[in-house]
């Protein structure tokens, strides 16, 4: 694995090059780590080696770390990008750029553990997926939903997604054990959970159709899908005959 840091400040790419030696999460992997100060010697090592992970910073002198994270998108292969910044109120713009993670300086080794432990979870879906010849060009995260919530970020498998409902403008994901609420669409969510098993059935949900566990008849001819964890969702008249196709009724 090959990781670079991108931060105008030596001393805080000194730290977190010792946290990231020191992590535990690394003990059996093989990595090398790379350090630019600005987007122009960030944009060298990208060229120089094939960069897996990027801690960056989003100041950089009279730089803006955006710019580097909107160029890897044109990259023919997009690194994850963990933001490492002293600044706590760029977290949804970060996650938009669908960033893996965002750390707050003064770096804490937990943390950094956490973000690493993130990263390598991820790159190694991605080489199952290679492997398998699901190589799908671009797709930073293939198994991966990152969940935008009111203080945090966190993130699940997609396979675990039970059911997703929208109500009162917040969208509400559930999965067998939990539950969150975000600001997200669930526009949003059918653009990610692009699975053929994840499937809208409602105008205001969607549901992972291998989760179903009853379909029971519903008020004026519709259904209702009673899923693994209890959940119940409603089925809209529209969406009926295609979940049955899909279910095989």
């Amino acid at each position: 694995m090959k990781i670079l840091l991108v931060d105008d400040e030596p001393l805080a790419r000194g730290e977190l090059e010792y946290l990231i030696k020191r992590s535990p999460t690394l003990t059996d992997v093989s990595y090398d780590i790379f350090q630019a100060e600005d987007v122009k010697e960030a944009q060298g090592s990208l060229l120089k080696e094939h960069i897996d992970l990027i801690f960056l910073d989003i100041s950089l002198n009279e730089e803006n770390g955006f710019e580097l994270a909107d160029e890897l998108k044109q990259l023919s292969y997009s690194p994850l990008i963990i933001f490492a910044t002293a600044y706590d109120n760029y977290a949804v713009r970060a996650f938009n750029v669908d960033a893996l993670d965002y750390v707050l300086k003064p770096f804490e080794q937990e943390r950094i553990d956490q973000a690493l432990s993130k990263a390598l979870k991820t790159l190694h879906v991605q080489e199952v997926h290679a492997e398998s010849g699901d190589n799908k060009k671009n797709k930073q995260v293939n198994d991966m939903l990152s969940i935008e919530l009111a203080d945090r970020n966190v993130v699940i498998k997609k396979e675990d997604l039970v059911s997703a409902t929208v109500s009162g403008g917040m969208l509400t994901i559930k999965t067998d054990t939990n539950k969150y609420t975000t600001k997200k669409t669930l526009s949003w969510l059918k653009d990610k959970m692009t699975d053929p098993k994840f499937m809208q059935v409602h105008r205001n949900s969607l549901v992972n159709i291998e989760k179903i566990k009853e379909v029971q008849p519903w008020f004026n001819h519709t259904a209702l899908l009673i899923m693994n964890n209890a959940d119940k969702v409603q089925v809209g008249r529209s969406y009926q005959k295609e979940l049955g196709q899909r279910l095989g009724m």
